[in-house]
């Protein structure tokens, strides 16, 4: 018996190693080599770290573009048998799962279109979760439609932000893959060094 489950034992021990020890290592070595700045997070730094280029951030203040609505959670300091929400929480990435037919889903999009208080159409990611929940971009569209508010919070005019907004604005990859989009991280940070 010992027979059989001998060359098991090595060849589980043996793939175990190159599977869960030697190819990871060789994949970190090879990114931290490629491309160090996204290895490491794609960190941001403004006098010290102040986020990710990848991972969108909770902005309360009026002077700031706000991302999209996060639709992470974390566990209730009161009682752990509970959730409450804790947007941008990288550390329990989740999406609502809530489908278009969801009344959940449209009494809150409704409350967020109502609580926005534009004129017009409001842009989708205004009011809608990305599928991680951490999404650290917006539609140029939903950027414009805050432009007046943060330039009137900022105390300056509005041209000077829609400047800072088209100088932030990314458009999609070879114009062929994904949409224009605009790092609301990086658009504050431009804003701030006004």
């Amino acid at each position: 018996m010992f027979a059989q489950i001998r060359p098991a034992f090595v060849l589980l021990t043996l793939l175990s190693l190159i599977t869960g020890l030697a190819y990871p290592l060789a994949i970190t070595g090879v990114a931290q080599l490629a491309m160090p700045y996204q290895a490491n997070g794609s960190i941001i730094s403004n006098g010290g770290a102040v986020g990710s280029a990848l991972i969108g951030q909770n902005f309360t203040s009026s002077k700031y573009f706000h991302g999209r609505p996060s639709a992470t959670s974390a566990t209730d300091p009161n009682d752990d048998t509970k959730t409450v929400d804790a947007p941008y929480n990288a550390a329990n990435s989740a999406a609502s799962n809530l489908g278009p037919t969801s009344q959940k889903l449209l009494d809150r999009v409704k409350v967020d279109v109502d609580a926005l208080h534009l004129p017009g159409p409001v842009a989708a990611d205004a009011v809608t979760t990305s599928a991680s929940g951490l999404d650290p971009d917006i539609s140029p569209a939903n950027a414009l439609a805050q432009v007046e508010a943060v330039a009137k919070a900022r105390g300056i005019p509005a041209q000077k932000v829609q400047a800072v907004l088209a100088q932030n604005t990314h458009l999609s990859a070879v114009g062929l893959f994904g949409e224009p989009r605009v790092n609301v991280l990086m658009l504050n940070l431009a804003l701030d060094a006004l």
